[in-house]
């Protein structure tokens, strides 16, 4: 071959490898679907979420604002006084108006180790008027299977209120950081075999979509989809030992995420929430002084008032947002809107679910 023939093709076949490369890249650096939501923010996997702890705790040091009754936290100031080497004397209850039964509750993050810090919230479980300026006392905080896996104390924070404004829950407050977790738990992540992931809104499409996104980026057949909810995935042999990268690799995975068609009503505030996929089919009806008539693309449409002729409107082909527009600027209200949609529900025109809040 010709030596300037052979540069010649060269040439050329790095400019469109070049090329490929350059549009290849740019279809990377493209922004997803306006649909498309990170496998992250719509699944959670199985194992992986918090814990609720609870337990009962006594608040000290308060101006004069705790319970007045002795039955519960004075029976619970005896124990203590006891336990710390103080006789009470024919085993009295004690009467405190500083101090304040509380609930103590928090939330045991996945995978928290022993030595690490929680916030925890004390709640008043009797008449005090404010913990404001109280203490916790030492609190086991127990799980679902009763045992403890934090200890909370510390000052007691009901929040700061501007100047003049009054304290809406002055029996409700916090404790940054009070709590101690205690006992770490048993959750060996990282030589999982398999993994399940749960859709937050189960959907068959959603579901499909999902798996088989997540095959393309294993590059094999790892996804499956087990119904609506529920993908399973086996860990690849390459990942073995390492199943925290596979998952940082798979949580960030974008995909199509497919909804029902679905209106939204809230009778109280009237309000109307609905998705871009509803539609409503040929139908007319009349509401108060208002006529309207919806028809297909082919017959022709129109909504206007008996009253105001003038204001007819084209809606051909006409979906929910175009119905509501209309509406709208007719002057409908928005509890009439309601009544209208339920009506449109109730004669098969409302191509979606209605639910009523």
């Amino acid at each position: 071959m010709n030596t300037n023939l052979k540069s010649t093709a060269e040439a050329r076949f790095a400019a469109v490898m070049g090329a490929a490369l350059a549009a290849a890249t740019l279809l990377l650096l493209m922004p997803a679907s306006a649909d498309a939501a990170r496998v992250k923010d719509i699944a959670t996997i199985k194992g992986v979420r918090e814990n609720i702890l609870i337990g009962y705790g006594i608040v000290v040091g308060l101006k004069g604002t705790g319970d007045s009754s002795a039955d519960v936290t004075g029976q619970s100031l005896t124990r203590l006084f006891g336990k710390l080497g103080l006789d009470i004397q024919g085993n009295a209850a004690v009467k405190s108006k500083n101090a304040a039964a509380v609930i103590v509750t928090s939330k045991l993050p996945p995978f928290a180790r022993v030595g690490n810090r929680i916030d925890v919230t004390v709640s008043s479980i009797g008449d005090s008027a404010s913990l404001e300026g109280g203490v916790l006392l030492v609190t086991p905080l127990r799980a679902g299977d009763q045992n403890v896996y934090a200890v909370a104390q510390g000052p007691v924070s009901i929040g700061s209120v501007a100047d003049g404004a009054a304290k809406v829950f002055p029996t409700v407050g916090r404790v940054v950081a009070g709590a101690t977790i205690e006992k770490d738990v048993n959750l060996d992540f990282s030589s999982k075999k398999s993994l399940r992931l749960s859709l937050h809104s189960p959907d068959f499409t959603t579901a499909a979509r999902v798996a088989a996104v997540l095959n393309g980026e294993l590059s094999g057949k790892y996804a499956s989809a087990r119904d609506s909810g529920t993908i399973d995935v086996v860990v690849p042999f390459s990942y073995e030992g390492n199943t925290v990268e596979l998952v940082a690799l798979l949580e960030n995975v974008s995909v199509n995420v497919d909804s029902r068609a679905k209106v939204v009503l809230n009778e109280r505030t009237g309000t109307v929430v609905m998705g871009e996929r509803v539609g409503i089919s040929p139908v007319a009806l009349a509401h108060g002084e208002l006529a309207l008539e919806v028809k297909d693309a082919g017959g022709g449409g129109g909504a206007g008032s008996k009253k105001r002729p003038d204001r007819l409107m084209d809606l051909r082909g006409a979906s929910v947002s175009d119905l509501v527009k209309a509406l709208n600027t007719l002057g409908v209200q928005p509890r009439d809107l309601t009544a209208i949609f339920q009506s449109l529900k109730e004669a098969g025109a409302l191509q979606a679910e209605l639910e009523v809040l």
